[in-house]
């Protein structure tokens, strides 16, 4: 199937009603991990559906996924595998049982931390995927949190950010936990180093190195931070990104802050993800399934953006979290040949948390000019009142049903008979909004792992389709490179390249 057909084909499919389409959907609902999805709302009819399985087949989903979870190299920038993955499913050869064995450790150190009689307080510093994934899961259970452990985060070099975490801590009763891979992070080395010191003010040299504890790939780095005192370290897999640590050592603060057994659950309900992944045939793979949609959705039909919508206290923060694992793996132009990407690649992310979102964007989604395709997900956080989540399921419908259908002139002249013309104008929805409508029964730790596995699964084969490497990172690299030049033109050491540059350092001084 070529491509030029299936752009042929969405020209066609946009005189078609959603409505029409969802009566007679061309993809059937699909489960799995305990999550079940409704595809219908979405421009896809059954020959479309036909040719999107034929692209998958040419671009060799299948293969995609062997490769990933036979630990081949899918990471060809830096001729690695990608083994996030084998953090979360039993070992299956003796490389994976190495990476497993870090999340063993970190599990293991994160009891000994929560039994600590001398530790009230963590403060977890990081910055991007060793800082959203915590952020995400401390937030989703926060009910969940143990008494006698106050977690806070740092990860912003404005100094308030660090200021606010240690504001009223004993340091003698505080354990700081730094999270860099590479240990040369420049945000999180400045946090760490004036976390450091504020040890340092109270307990001394020596003794504030043991209220550290430093999550890295490269402990000899840590060491001659440290000036050579012991450090307390734990292990980061090379082989697994910042953006898929959130099944690593990097998330041993929330490990310890909300209880091992927790975790261990979040951690089996991202493996009965992966499991489904490996072995359904890509017509039943939810992943391959959404990656398609994807593809479709940005590079046939014209959509620039995706809204996630979550419909769960629990999730408010997870639009963030899929703007770095989605954007930055497929915010990209370039494949790993060099080759300009075929197709457009990856759309803005971004979204919310429902009912709250109706009262500010969903205006600009109903009515606005812009057809955005959004991703409903209902997982209710408590089922300890049923009124409420009653609500919550009749808001999310409503307004996937809205979306995709609109309200007509008619619609709206036969139940306000008395408007006058112009507003019965205003009141017109356009519809034909497509939207994917994801549920479970209640938000637990199981559930938020499975749907997390399922957006990295998603987010890898959507770069296989449009031919581009999801593991690297080139364009974040660049910004910190080039601040790291401008530190000098700041101090009016040396002069910027560029004019605009100049001209706002000299103003900032």
């Amino acid at each position: 199937m070529t491509i030029d057909h299936l752009h042929n084909l969405a020209a066609a499919i946009k005189t078609e009603t959603l409505r029409e389409l969802a009566a007679s959907p061309a993809i059937a609902t699909l489960e799995a991990a305990g999550w079940t999805a409704d595809l219908s709302r979405h421009y896809v009819s059954g020959e479309i559906d036909s040719a999107l399985l034929s692209h998958a087949e040419t671009a060799n989903l299948s293969g995609a996924i062997e490769a990933l979870f036979s630990a081949a190299i899918v990471n060809p920038s830096e001729d690695r595998p990608a083994l996030h993955w084998a953090l979360r499913l039993p070992p299956e050869s003796d490389l994976t049982a190495a990476e497993h064995a870090t999340t063993v450790k970190a599990l293991e150190k994160a009891a000994e931390l929560a039994a600590a009689t001398d530790i009230s307080a963590i403060v977890h510093i990081g910055i991007g995927g060793s800082d959203f994934g915590p952020r995400l899961y401390a937030d989703a259970f926060a009910d969940r949190q143990l008494p006698h452990i106050d977690l806070r985060f740092c990860a912003n070099v404005d100094p308030l950010d660090l200021d606010l975490a240690l504001a009223g801590l004993d340091p003698a009763r505080t354990l700081i936990i730094g999270i860099s891979k590479s240990f040369g992070t420049e945000e999180t080395l400045y946090n760490l180093g004036r976390a450091k010191a504020w040890l340092e003010q109270t307990l001394g040299a020596s003794e504030a190195a043991k209220r550290l504890l430093l999550v890295t790939a490269n402990p000899d780095r840590a060491s001659e931070w440290l000036d050579g005192a012991p450090a307390t370290t734990l292990g980061m897999p090379l082989s697994v990104g910042g953006r898929y640590s959130i099944w690593s050592a990097a998330s041993v603060a929330v490990m310890a802050s909300f209880g091992v057994d927790t975790f261990k659950a979040f951690l089996a309900g991202a493996a009965e993800m992966d499991k489904h992944v490996k072995t359904a045939p890509i017509a039943e793979n939810l992943a391959a399934r959404l990656a398609l949609l994807d593809f479709w959705n940005t590079s046939f039909m014209g959509f620039g953006s995706r809204a996630v919508l979550a419909y769960s206290r629990r999730l408010r923060m997870l639009p963030t979290y899929l703007q770095q694992l989605e954007m930055e793996s497929n915010g990209k132009s370039v494949g790993p040949d060099g080759a300009p990407a075929p197709q457009s690649t990856a759309p803005l992310l971004w979204g919310g948390e429902g009912s709250v979102g109706q009262h500010s964007y969903h205006q600009w989604l109903h009515q606005g000019t812009h057809v955005v395709p959004a991703e409903f997900i209902l997982a209710p956080g408590s089922e300890s009142d049923g009124e409420g989540v009653e609500a919550l399921t009749a808001h999310a419908l409503a307004q996937a049903e809205v979306l995709a259908n609109g309200r007509s002139l008619a619609e709206v002249e036969a139940e306000e008979p008395d408007l006058a013309k112009n507003i019965a104008k205003q009141k017109v929805h356009p519809g034909g909004r497509p939207s994917t409508f994801l549920h479970t029964s209640k938000m637990t730790p199981e559930r938020l792992g499975a749907l997390i596995a399922l957006y990295e699964h998603r987010t890898y084969l959507a770069g296989i389709l449009w031919q581009i490497n999801s593991f690297d990172q080139w364009g974040v690299e660049r910004g910190k490179t080039m601040a790291t030049r401008l530190k000098p033109v700041l101090k009016g050491e040396a002069r910027a390249d560029d004019p605009a540059t100049q001209r706002l350092a000299e103003q900032l001084k």
